[in-house]
């Protein structure tokens, strides 16, 4: 089926489109853009593999759903779209950040300059119902973010994965440990956890230190200023 997503993911993920539980969750995902709410926006569904061709991958980001609020999500997992205030788990994101590489980041929402530059920000759904929180789970949408990172992880070498919070780490369970990728591990950033160890836990200085040494461009964490300057 025609499946309107970056083309090289598209050729790496062709098999998933002729299964059954795709072709069962497109229907059933249209029908529900069709009778009410769903976010994010129907052509945001895929922003995450748009901004970040499978060959320029450096860094994978899992979250779990969109946000379920108006005007929030865009497609990046813990982003939000321009304009709209930060959520408590990337405000907390953004203080860790702060904490690890010792500058004062600009927080901005959108984080397409991290998906830009080789982050992707993948949900493991794709879609919700507005203001009903995990209501598009076990859909498919979990089985077809698991391909991704299937074929991700099976394909490409010395990635990092960065997994933060229970689900996404029983998520990763199907990363290719084989493939000398770097997988960190951390609580969620969301204030129920960020304090019992994802603050401290120094994700963008490390990843940054596992690119370089193996011959890539660091991440630059958007729009970043030394302090007191």
């Amino acid at each position: 089926m025609d499946v309107r997503i970056e083309p090289s993911w598209r050729e790496e993920l062709k098999e998933e489109f002729e299964k059954e539980y795709f072709k069962k969750l497109t229907e059933e995902t249209r029908g529900e853009y069709l009778k009410g709410k769903v976010f994010p926006p129907p052509n945001q569904i895929f922003r995450a593999f748009e901004m970040t061709p499978f060959d320029k991958v450096k860094v994978v980001i899992l979250g779990q759903d969109p946000y379920h609020g108006d005007n929030q999500a865009n497609g990046l997992c813990f982003a939000v779209s321009k304009g709209v205030r930060l959520p408590p788990s990337l405000k907390n994101i953004y203080k860790e950040l702060e904490s690890d590489l010792g500058i004062k980041p600009k927080e901005m929402g959108d984080l397409e300059e991290w998906a830009k530059q080789g982050v992707l920000l993948l949900n493991a759904t794709l879609t919700v119902k507005a203001h009903q929180a995990g209501s598009h789970q076990k859909k498919g949408w979990e089985e077809f973010t698991d391909a991704a990172i299937k074929v991700l992880s099976c394909k490409r070498e010395k990635l990092v994965f960065i997994l933060w919070g229970n689900y996404a780490q029983k998520k990763g369970e199907v990363i290719d440990t084989t493939k000398n990728h770097l997988i960190l591990k951390s609580p969620h950033p969301s204030p129920f956890s960020a304090h019992s160890g994802f603050f401290g836990s120094a994700p963008f200085s490390k990843t940054n230190l596992f690119l370089e040494m193996n011959g890539e461009k660091g991440i630059d964490w958007v729009g970043i200023r030394p302090l007191n300057k």
